[in-house]
């Protein structure tokens, strides 16, 4: 039988290259683990916007998660789905917040409006999204750490992936992106070095903005750098 943990590693492998990558800078295997749980968690509440046929439908996948985010917190029994499981377990090893897990399911809400997000919109939605990923991964990789110096770092990064592939909202959001990776940078100089994998991906930024295909060697020697110098 196939190990869940193994499982989710290879799915966030797949569809989140860049921050499977930043994890494996993570030196502890439980730790990296529970980091991956994060961002399969996170790649869950963005598919519900993409794949219901309508805003109703994706609200239904995401009223299925806050509930399983009830499940969690109450300690009751919590679904057998393995990414609601991994969650589960990672919050209990780290005592994580409910508040920045919600605020994830939040900011997905924004997607099931069609309109085009505002410079302003992009941003908050961005800080909700990855951006709260992030804070959840340093308080994983280091509960001394302040989480809030991984938000605009995870942010830039998840608003550069939006740029990348939206060329008609490119234009208007890369101020947006520009402000937030200035602020990441001074912020990220207060991480440890053991919380700093939670952030690292936020090195790739610039190529993801412009919409550039990056090797997955040319991808880890920039994280390698970003990780050696402590820096995005």
């Amino acid at each position: 039988m196939a190990d869940p943990a193994e499982d989710l590693d290879a799915l966030v492998r797949r569809i989140d290259p860049d921050r499977w990558l930043s994890s494996r800078f993570i030196d502890d295997a439980q730790a990296r683990a529970d980091v991956i749980a994060l961002y399969a968690y996170d790649h869950e509440l963005a598919r519900a916007p993409k794949v219901a046929s309508n805003p109703l439908l994706g609200e239904i996948r995401l009223t299925w998660w806050r509930e399983a985010l009830d499940e969690i917190f109450e300690d009751r029994p919590v679904r057998l789905h393995p990414t609601a499981q991994a969650l589960a377990a990672a919050v209990r090893r780290h005592g994580l917040p409910r508040e920045p897990l919600e605020a994830m399911i939040d900011a997905r809400y924004r997607e099931l409006d069609a309109e085009p997000m505002s410079a302003e919109d992009a941003t908050t939605w961005a800080r909700g999204t990855a951006g709260a990923t992030a804070g959840l991964a340093v308080r994983v990789l280091d509960p001394s750490a302040d989480p809030a110096h991984a938000t605009a770092a995870g942010a830039a990064w998840s608003l550069a992936l939006r740029i990348g592939g939206d060329a008609a909202q490119g234009g208007p959001l890369r101020g947006a992106l520009e402000a937030l990776l200035r602020k990441a940078r001074r912020e990220v100089k207060a991480l440890s070095v053991p919380a700093f994998p939670a952030v690292a991906h936020a090195a790739l930024a610039g190529p993801r903005a412009r919409g550039a295909g990056t090797a997955e060697w040319s991808a880890r020697l920039r994280l390698v750098a970003a990780v050696a110098r402590g820096r995005i």
